[in-house]
Protein backbone atom coordinates (compact mmCIF):
# COMPACT_ATOMS: atom_id res chain seq x y z
CA UNK A 1 0.00 0.00 0.00
CA UNK A 2 0.76 3.86 -0.51
CA UNK A 3 1.10 5.68 3.03
CA UNK A 4 1.26 9.10 1.61
CA UNK A 5 -2.14 10.80 2.06
CA UNK A 6 -4.23 11.99 -1.13
CA UNK A 7 -5.05 15.88 -1.56
CA UNK A 8 -8.22 15.66 -0.19
CA UNK A 9 -6.88 13.10 2.83
CA UNK A 10 -4.34 15.72 3.75
CA UNK A 11 -7.27 18.85 3.50
CA UNK A 12 -9.37 16.52 5.55
CA UNK A 13 -6.31 15.80 8.56
CA UNK A 14 -5.48 19.81 7.96
CA UNK A 15 -9.11 20.77 8.92
CA UNK A 16 -9.10 18.29 12.37
CA UNK A 17 -5.91 19.97 13.32
CA UNK A 18 -6.42 23.25 13.38
CA UNK A 19 -10.02 22.35 15.39
CA UNK A 20 -8.24 20.44 17.68
CA UNK A 21 -6.11 23.19 18.35
CA UNK A 22 -9.07 25.77 18.53
CA UNK A 23 -11.33 24.02 20.41
CA UNK A 24 -9.72 22.15 23.20
CA UNK A 25 -8.51 23.98 26.47
CA UNK A 26 -5.39 25.40 27.15
CA UNK A 27 -2.66 22.82 28.23
CA UNK A 28 -5.48 20.27 27.64
CA UNK A 29 -3.18 17.57 26.19
CA UNK A 30 -0.45 17.91 29.46
CA UNK A 31 -3.27 18.32 32.01
CA UNK A 32 -5.50 14.64 30.77
CA UNK A 33 -3.72 11.83 32.49
CA UNK A 34 -4.56 9.60 29.66
CA UNK A 35 -2.36 6.56 28.74
CA UNK A 36 -2.85 5.38 25.46
CA UNK A 37 -4.87 1.73 25.24
CA UNK A 38 -6.24 1.80 29.20
CA UNK A 39 -9.57 2.04 30.00
CA UNK A 40 -9.11 3.38 33.95
CA UNK A 41 -8.13 7.12 33.28
CA UNK A 42 -10.16 8.34 30.12
CA UNK A 43 -12.19 11.61 30.67
CA UNK A 44 -15.10 10.39 29.18
CA UNK A 45 -15.60 8.24 31.96
CA UNK A 46 -15.15 10.58 34.82
CA UNK A 47 -17.67 12.99 36.25
CA UNK A 48 -14.93 15.81 36.20
CA UNK A 49 -14.96 16.36 33.11
CA UNK A 50 -18.59 15.07 31.91
CA UNK A 51 -19.72 18.47 31.13
CA UNK A 52 -16.27 19.36 28.79
CA UNK A 53 -16.71 16.05 26.99
CA UNK A 54 -20.38 16.80 26.13
CA UNK A 55 -19.95 19.99 24.59
CA UNK A 56 -16.56 18.38 22.93
CA UNK A 57 -18.88 15.54 21.30
CA UNK A 58 -21.78 18.59 20.23
CA UNK A 59 -18.72 20.23 18.28
CA UNK A 60 -17.48 17.23 16.77
CA UNK A 61 -21.63 16.53 15.54
CA UNK A 62 -22.18 19.82 13.97
CA UNK A 63 -18.80 18.95 12.08
CA UNK A 64 -19.90 15.54 10.91
CA UNK A 65 -16.99 13.48 12.55
CA UNK A 66 -18.95 11.18 14.99
CA UNK A 67 -20.19 9.26 12.27
CA UNK A 68 -16.90 8.75 10.55
CA UNK A 69 -16.96 5.06 9.66
CA UNK A 70 -20.71 3.97 9.83
CA UNK A 71 -22.17 1.97 6.86
CA UNK A 72 -24.64 3.87 4.77
CA UNK A 73 -25.09 6.90 6.80
CA UNK A 74 -26.00 9.89 4.61
CA UNK A 75 -24.34 12.97 3.97
CA UNK A 76 -20.59 13.38 2.86
CA UNK A 77 -18.83 9.98 2.54
CA UNK A 78 -15.24 9.53 4.17
CA UNK A 79 -13.02 7.10 3.79
CA UNK A 80 -11.85 4.67 6.56
CA UNK A 81 -8.47 6.33 6.18
CA UNK A 82 -10.11 9.82 6.52
CA UNK A 83 -11.57 7.81 9.88
CA UNK A 84 -8.22 6.55 10.92
CA UNK A 85 -6.41 10.15 10.57
CA UNK A 86 -9.30 11.53 12.92
CA UNK A 87 -8.34 9.03 15.78
CA UNK A 88 -5.02 9.35 15.09
CA UNK A 89 -5.20 13.43 15.48
CA UNK A 90 -7.65 13.34 18.38
CA UNK A 91 -5.74 10.71 20.06
CA UNK A 92 -2.47 12.59 20.16
CA UNK A 93 -3.69 15.57 21.41
CA UNK A 94 -5.77 13.67 24.27
CA UNK A 95 -9.00 14.95 22.76
CA UNK A 96 -12.33 13.55 23.99
CA UNK A 97 -12.95 12.04 20.50
CA UNK A 98 -16.47 10.07 21.33
CA UNK A 99 -17.79 7.70 23.49
CA UNK A 100 -19.63 4.21 23.38
CA UNK A 101 -22.48 5.65 21.26
CA UNK A 102 -20.84 7.56 18.47
CA UNK A 103 -17.55 4.67 18.42
CA UNK A 104 -19.29 1.42 18.72
CA UNK A 105 -23.31 2.08 18.96
CA UNK A 106 -23.82 3.99 15.80
CA UNK A 107 -21.77 1.53 13.83
CA UNK A 108 -23.57 -1.41 14.98
CA UNK A 109 -27.05 0.11 14.86
CA UNK A 110 -26.15 1.51 11.26
CA UNK A 111 -25.32 -2.41 10.44
CA UNK A 112 -28.24 -4.33 11.98
CA UNK A 113 -30.70 -1.89 13.26
CA UNK A 114 -34.03 -1.64 11.89
CA UNK A 115 -35.22 1.24 10.05
CA UNK A 116 -37.19 2.91 12.90
CA UNK A 117 -34.32 2.52 15.25
CA UNK A 118 -31.91 3.93 12.59
CA UNK A 119 -34.10 6.66 12.74
CA UNK A 120 -34.55 7.33 16.11
CA UNK A 121 -30.78 6.99 17.54
CA UNK A 122 -28.49 7.56 14.52
CA UNK A 123 -29.15 11.14 13.95
CA UNK A 124 -28.85 11.92 18.07
CA UNK A 125 -25.74 9.87 18.06
CA UNK A 126 -24.36 11.66 15.24
CA UNK A 127 -25.03 14.74 16.64
CA UNK A 128 -23.64 13.95 20.07
CA UNK A 129 -26.54 14.17 22.18
CA UNK A 130 -26.55 11.09 24.03
CA UNK A 131 -23.82 8.59 25.19
CA UNK A 132 -23.71 4.78 26.15
CA UNK A 133 -22.21 2.44 28.75
CA UNK A 134 -21.03 -0.76 27.76
CA UNK A 135 -23.43 -3.52 29.65
CA UNK A 136 -21.29 -6.59 28.56
CA UNK A 137 -19.10 -8.46 31.67
CA UNK A 138 -21.07 -9.86 34.72
CA UNK A 139 -18.92 -11.01 37.77
CA UNK A 140 -19.33 -14.87 36.11
CA UNK A 141 -18.59 -13.50 32.22
CA UNK A 142 -16.18 -11.96 31.55
CA UNK A 143 -13.61 -13.74 28.58
CA UNK A 144 -16.06 -16.38 28.74
CA UNK A 145 -18.96 -13.59 27.53
CA UNK A 146 -21.40 -16.34 26.37
CA UNK A 147 -22.31 -17.48 29.77
CA UNK A 148 -23.99 -13.51 30.79
CA UNK A 149 -27.10 -14.44 32.93
CA UNK A 150 -28.84 -10.92 32.84
CA UNK A 151 -32.00 -12.12 31.34
CA UNK A 152 -34.80 -10.49 29.85
CA UNK A 153 -37.84 -11.59 29.69
CA UNK A 154 -41.05 -10.65 27.45
CA UNK A 155 -44.15 -9.07 28.97
CA UNK A 156 -46.92 -7.57 26.26
CA UNK A 157 -44.91 -4.59 24.10
CA UNK A 158 -42.21 -4.27 26.92
CA UNK A 159 -38.91 -6.65 28.08
CA UNK A 160 -38.20 -7.22 31.62
CA UNK A 161 -34.49 -7.45 32.43
CA UNK A 162 -33.09 -8.65 36.10
CA UNK A 163 -29.37 -8.97 36.73
CA UNK A 164 -26.18 -7.02 36.92
CA UNK A 165 -23.58 -5.71 35.08
CA UNK A 166 -19.61 -5.29 36.45
CA UNK A 167 -16.63 -3.28 34.83
CA UNK A 168 -19.20 -0.58 33.60
CA UNK A 169 -17.17 1.87 32.71
CA UNK A 170 -18.72 5.60 32.80
CA UNK A 171 -22.14 4.32 33.84
CA UNK A 172 -22.61 6.37 36.49
CA UNK A 173 -22.33 9.93 33.97
CA UNK A 174 -24.02 7.65 30.83
CA UNK A 175 -27.42 8.39 29.43
CA UNK A 176 -27.94 4.43 28.16
CA UNK A 177 -26.88 0.98 28.27
CA UNK A 178 -25.65 -0.41 25.38
CA UNK A 179 -26.08 -4.01 26.73
CA UNK A 180 -27.26 -7.54 25.86
CA UNK A 181 -28.82 -9.66 28.37
CA UNK A 182 -30.42 -14.01 27.80
CA UNK A 183 -33.44 -13.69 25.90
CA UNK A 184 -33.55 -17.79 25.64
CA UNK A 185 -32.32 -19.62 28.19
CA UNK A 186 -33.38 -23.05 26.46
CA UNK A 187 -31.36 -22.44 23.27
CA UNK A 188 -29.91 -25.13 22.27
CA UNK A 189 -26.16 -23.41 22.30
CA UNK A 190 -25.77 -20.71 24.39
CA UNK A 191 -24.85 -17.57 21.63
CA UNK A 192 -28.05 -18.18 20.23
CA UNK A 193 -30.44 -16.95 22.69
CA UNK A 194 -28.61 -13.44 23.46
CA UNK A 195 -30.06 -10.36 22.28
CA UNK A 196 -28.83 -6.44 22.24
CA UNK A 197 -30.78 -3.82 24.17
CA UNK A 198 -30.17 0.13 25.04
CA UNK A 199 -31.97 0.79 28.06
CA UNK A 200 -32.05 4.53 29.59
CA UNK A 201 -30.00 4.64 32.62
CA UNK A 202 -33.25 6.55 34.88
CA UNK A 203 -35.34 3.44 34.28
CA UNK A 204 -36.77 2.46 37.58
CA UNK A 205 -35.10 -0.48 38.81
CA UNK A 206 -31.27 0.39 37.86
CA UNK A 207 -29.16 0.93 40.67
CA UNK A 208 -25.53 2.11 39.85
CA UNK A 209 -22.67 1.16 42.75
CA UNK A 210 -19.33 2.71 42.07
CA UNK A 211 -16.11 0.60 41.59
CA UNK A 212 -12.77 3.30 42.28
CA UNK A 213 -10.34 1.81 39.83
CA UNK A 214 -6.51 1.03 40.81
CA UNK A 215 -5.58 4.71 40.09
CA UNK A 216 -7.72 5.65 42.35
CA UNK A 217 -10.43 6.98 39.32
CA UNK A 218 -14.18 6.19 39.56
CA UNK A 219 -14.68 4.86 36.45
CA UNK A 220 -16.02 1.43 36.57
CA UNK A 221 -19.23 0.56 38.58
CA UNK A 222 -21.66 -2.38 39.39
CA UNK A 223 -24.86 -2.01 37.73
CA UNK A 224 -28.09 -4.09 38.99
CA UNK A 225 -31.19 -4.24 37.14
CA UNK A 226 -34.13 -5.37 39.55
CA UNK A 227 -37.45 -5.59 37.04
CA UNK A 228 -36.33 -2.89 34.81
CA UNK A 229 -38.70 -2.44 32.04
CA UNK A 230 -37.50 -1.38 28.07
CA UNK A 231 -39.73 -0.96 25.48
CA UNK A 232 -39.65 -3.72 22.91
CA UNK A 233 -38.57 -1.16 20.08
CA UNK A 234 -35.19 -0.51 22.02
CA UNK A 235 -33.99 -4.44 20.87
CA UNK A 236 -31.30 -4.06 18.61
CA UNK A 237 -31.59 -6.29 15.74
CA UNK A 238 -33.47 -9.81 15.68
CA UNK A 239 -34.39 -11.24 19.19
CA UNK A 240 -31.88 -13.85 20.00
CA UNK A 241 -29.26 -12.47 17.01
CA UNK A 242 -27.48 -10.55 19.79
CA UNK A 243 -23.80 -12.77 19.95
CA UNK A 244 -23.59 -11.80 15.95
CA UNK A 245 -24.03 -8.13 16.55
CA UNK A 246 -21.72 -8.05 19.88
CA UNK A 247 -19.05 -9.64 17.54
CA UNK A 248 -19.27 -6.80 15.27
CA UNK A 249 -19.43 -4.34 17.97
CA UNK A 250 -16.70 -5.84 20.12
CA UNK A 251 -14.48 -5.15 16.48
CA UNK A 252 -15.41 -1.74 16.27
CA UNK A 253 -13.81 -1.35 20.20
CA UNK A 254 -10.48 -3.32 19.10
CA UNK A 255 -10.21 -1.09 15.99
CA UNK A 256 -9.91 1.82 18.37
CA UNK A 257 -6.42 2.22 19.66
CA UNK A 258 -4.89 4.58 17.11
CA UNK A 259 -0.96 5.65 17.69
CA UNK A 260 -0.91 9.49 18.24
CA UNK A 261 -1.33 8.91 21.88
CA UNK A 262 1.44 6.25 22.03
CA UNK A 263 3.22 8.99 20.10
CA UNK A 264 2.48 11.95 22.42
CA UNK A 265 3.76 10.34 25.66
CA UNK A 266 7.23 8.69 23.60
CA UNK A 267 8.05 12.65 22.67
CA UNK A 268 7.34 13.46 26.17
CA UNK A 269 9.46 10.47 27.57
CA UNK A 270 12.41 11.49 25.61
CA UNK A 271 12.66 15.24 26.19
CA UNK A 272 12.35 13.91 30.02
CA UNK A 273 15.53 11.82 29.35
CA UNK A 274 17.21 15.08 27.27
CA UNK A 275 16.38 17.33 30.03
CA UNK A 276 17.06 14.77 33.23
CA UNK A 277 20.24 13.93 34.60
CA UNK A 278 22.16 11.29 36.12
CA UNK A 279 25.52 11.40 37.14
CA UNK A 280 26.41 14.33 35.80
CA UNK A 281 25.15 12.80 31.95
CA UNK A 282 21.86 13.48 30.91
CA UNK A 283 19.64 9.73 30.37
CA UNK A 284 19.22 9.95 26.99
CA UNK A 285 22.90 9.39 26.27
CA UNK A 286 23.24 6.11 28.44
CA UNK A 287 23.06 3.37 25.89
CA UNK A 288 21.19 1.46 28.64
CA UNK A 289 17.87 4.23 28.37
CA UNK A 290 18.72 4.97 24.29
CA UNK A 291 18.11 1.23 23.70
CA UNK A 292 15.16 0.56 25.97
CA UNK A 293 13.58 3.82 23.96
CA UNK A 294 14.67 2.04 20.60
CA UNK A 295 12.68 -0.47 21.30
CA UNK A 296 9.85 1.16 22.07
CA UNK A 297 10.20 3.12 18.44
CA UNK A 298 10.73 -0.27 16.85
CA UNK A 299 7.51 -1.77 18.40
CA UNK A 300 5.41 1.72 17.87
CA UNK A 301 6.10 1.82 14.16
CA UNK A 302 5.14 -2.23 13.88
CA UNK A 303 1.79 -1.17 15.30
CA UNK A 304 1.40 2.04 13.30
CA UNK A 305 2.04 0.15 9.70
CA UNK A 306 -0.67 -2.35 10.92
CA UNK A 307 -3.31 0.16 11.89
CA UNK A 308 -3.30 2.61 8.93
CA UNK A 309 -2.69 -1.19 7.00
CA UNK A 310 -6.02 -2.23 8.33
CA UNK A 311 -7.79 1.24 7.74
CA UNK A 312 -6.65 0.88 3.80
CA UNK A 313 -7.75 -2.63 3.54
CA UNK A 314 -11.15 -1.68 4.94
CA UNK A 315 -11.15 0.70 2.15
CA UNK A 316 -10.72 -1.68 -0.47
CA UNK A 317 -13.47 -4.01 1.30
CA UNK A 318 -10.46 -7.12 1.41
CA UNK A 319 -9.82 -6.88 5.54
CA UNK A 320 -10.18 -10.27 7.65
CA UNK A 321 -12.27 -10.25 10.82
CA UNK A 322 -9.38 -11.09 12.59
CA UNK A 323 -7.54 -8.34 11.85
CA UNK A 324 -9.11 -6.26 14.72
CA UNK A 325 -7.89 -8.82 17.17
CA UNK A 326 -4.49 -8.59 15.53
CA UNK A 327 -4.07 -4.68 16.13
CA UNK A 328 -5.83 -4.79 19.71
CA UNK A 329 -3.04 -7.16 20.83
CA UNK A 330 0.11 -5.67 19.54
CA UNK A 331 -1.46 -2.35 20.39
CA UNK A 332 -1.89 -3.36 23.98
CA UNK A 333 1.09 -5.17 24.47
CA UNK A 334 2.97 -1.82 23.45
CA UNK A 335 0.63 0.10 25.89
CA UNK A 336 2.11 -2.25 28.83
CA UNK A 337 5.58 -2.36 27.42
CA UNK A 338 5.58 1.55 27.41
CA UNK A 339 4.91 1.75 30.83
CA UNK A 340 6.84 -0.89 31.92
CA UNK A 341 9.62 0.78 30.41
CA UNK A 342 9.17 4.09 31.39
CA UNK A 343 8.88 3.05 34.90
CA UNK A 344 12.05 1.63 34.38
CA UNK A 345 13.96 4.93 32.94
CA UNK A 346 12.48 6.93 35.45
CA UNK A 347 13.37 4.42 38.20
CA UNK A 348 11.85 5.78 41.79
CA UNK A 349 10.56 9.07 40.68
CA UNK A 350 7.95 7.23 37.86
CA UNK A 351 6.35 5.86 41.05
CA UNK A 352 5.80 9.24 42.23
CA UNK A 353 1.66 10.57 41.86
CA UNK A 354 0.26 13.55 40.43
CA UNK A 355 0.24 15.37 44.10
CA UNK A 356 3.96 15.18 44.25
CA UNK A 357 5.92 18.44 43.40
CA UNK A 358 9.01 15.77 42.56
CA UNK A 359 6.15 13.93 39.93
CA UNK A 360 7.50 14.40 36.33
CA UNK A 361 5.35 14.25 33.65
CA UNK A 362 2.90 14.99 36.04
CA UNK A 363 3.18 11.64 37.82
CA UNK A 364 1.82 10.15 34.52
CA UNK A 365 4.13 7.25 34.52
CA UNK A 366 2.78 5.76 37.53
CA UNK A 367 -0.70 5.56 36.32
CA UNK A 368 -0.37 4.15 33.25
CA UNK A 369 1.63 1.41 35.15
CA UNK A 370 -1.50 0.49 36.54
CA UNK A 371 -3.63 1.62 34.10
CA UNK A 372 -2.00 -0.28 31.09
CA UNK A 373 -3.10 -4.10 32.61
CA UNK A 374 -7.03 -2.92 31.48
CA UNK A 375 -5.85 -2.06 28.19
CA UNK A 376 -4.78 -6.57 28.23
CA UNK A 377 -8.32 -7.06 29.51
CA UNK A 378 -10.81 -4.64 28.15
CA UNK A 379 -12.78 -5.47 24.66
CA UNK A 380 -10.86 -9.38 24.91
CA UNK A 381 -8.34 -10.52 26.73
CA UNK A 382 -4.70 -11.06 24.74
CA UNK A 383 -5.22 -14.19 24.87
CA UNK A 384 -9.18 -14.07 23.49
CA UNK A 385 -7.36 -11.85 20.68
CA UNK A 386 -5.00 -14.65 20.49
CA UNK A 387 -7.20 -17.75 20.35
CA UNK A 388 -9.18 -15.76 17.76
CA UNK A 389 -6.41 -15.00 14.87
CA UNK A 390 -5.16 -18.74 15.65
CA UNK A 391 -8.16 -20.13 14.63
CA UNK A 392 -10.39 -17.84 12.43
CA UNK A 393 -6.97 -16.33 10.76
CA UNK A 394 -4.96 -19.63 10.70
CA UNK A 395 -7.49 -22.28 10.58
CA UNK A 396 -5.70 -24.22 13.54
CA UNK A 397 -7.35 -26.38 15.71
CA UNK A 398 -9.15 -25.57 18.93
CA UNK A 399 -6.85 -27.81 20.76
Amino acid sequence: MDFTLSKREQDFRDEVDLFLKEELPPNWAEENLTWPGGYGILPIFEAEYDTFCRQFWRKLGEKGWLSLGWTGWPGEEHTQIELAIFMDLTSYYRAPAGNVATGIGGATIALFGSEEMKKEWLPRIARGEVSFWLGYSEPNAGSDLVSLQTSAVEDGDDFIINGNKIWSSGAHISDYAWMVARTDPNAPKKYLGISFFIVPNDTPGITIHPLVNICGIHSFNEVYFDNVRVPKKNMVGEKNQGWYYLMAALGFERLAIPMGGFRRIFEELVQYTKETKHNGEALSKDPLVRNRLADIAIKMEVVNRFFWHTAWLTDKGINSDTDASILKLISTELSRDFAFTGMDIMGPYGQLATDSKWAALRGRMQLGYLDCISALVGAGTSEIQRNIIAQRGLGLPRK
